[in-house]
């Protein structure tokens, strides 16, 4: 006898919904394509993306705000007049950390809404939850340090509480919706000599995208050697093979990545992980491709 469909999380629906809330389109987009235009590529988006890190920056930098925070929390709750100045402490620590993880942030999302309506739409109200918990916390610290401690406890517990939900549809966009995530993760491409297309259809400085049992394979011709990475960017998905291929290299068409043809390496952000790297090789007048070891 079969069981019946298991409900989705009544949490989980609720950032659905709000994904499916066309009303926040607007000023979503006003904002993303406000904060792109903001952080210019180069060395500072590659700063605040982590394509120094390898991984995104984001995430790091929210346990400097949070654990902060609740820590305060905790404080204010359990631990006498003898922590007070412990918890304003550790306000004032977060509020500071919030800057530039709000930035790491921004940019992101700013990278990926374009693409997705339901990231555009969860990611901004993320984001403007984060800024009431930022606006609560400040005037929690504002009101301690005015001597109205008993205010200051009730703006951080509100606070807290916009944190929490925040933290909810951050959760929701890395890993339901994957913003953030390399986006080869789950296919890195076949293990064994998979043929793609005949040899004589890629000549000398051309360049294409095969299919390889499913996974897209962006093939190079250049100076007699045939490079082969994976055609899909890892940043966000962008499609290589409509990028400018130059010097040895390759730049994404949607956020400016740029990746080595040899072997699939960050030349310049802000993708934070190279390209899956395939070796190549000629049988029976195709092109065959597998994953590089």
């Amino acid at each position: 006898m079969s069981r019946p469909p298991v409900a989705p999380p009544k949490l989980h629906a609720a950032a659905e919904r709000l994904g499916r809330v066309e009303a926040i389109d607007a000023p979503a987009k006003k904002a993303g394509k406000a904060v792109r235009d903001a952080i210019p590529h180069g060395p500072v988006k590659d700063a605040v993306s982590g394509t120094w890190l390898g991984h995104a920056l984001h995430p790091l930098l929210t346990d400097a705000v949070i654990g902060p925070w609740t820590s305060a929390l905790i404080l204010d709750a359990v631990g006498g007049a003898h922590s007070e100045k412990a918890a304003d402490l550790l306000i004032g620590v977060g509020i500071a950390a919030s800057l530039p993880t709000a930035l790491s942030g921004a940019n992101d999302w700013a990278d990926t809404e374009v693409a997705d309506g339901a990231i555009r739409r969860v990611g901004a109200v993320h984001g403007v939850l984060n800024t009431t918990a930022l606006g609560l916390f400040t005037a929690s610290l504002a009101a301690r340090r005015g001597g109205r401690r008993g205010r200051g406890k009730l703006l951080a517990a509100a606070g807290g509480a916009a944190l929490a939900v925040s933290g909810h549809l951050g959760g929701h966009l890395a890993y339901s919706q994957g913003v953030g995530v390399e986006q080869t993760a789950f296919d890195a491409g076949p293990e064994d000599w998979t043929p793609t297309i005949p040899t004589a259809e890629l000549a000398e400085g051309d360049s294409t995208c095969v299919s390889a049992d499913g996974t897209p394979v962006l093939l190079v011709r250049q100076g007699g050697t045939i490079h082969a990475i994976h055609n899909r960017c890892t940043h966000r998905g962008g499609p290589l093979d409509e990028g400018e291929i130059a010097d040895g290299c390759v730049t994404c068409p949607w956020h400016g990545s740029r990746f080595r043809l040899s072997d699939g390496a960050v030349e310049q952000g802000p993708a934070t992980g190279p390209q899956p790297p395939f070796d190549v090789r000629e049988r029976d007048g195709r092109l065959e491709v597998r994953r590089r070891a």
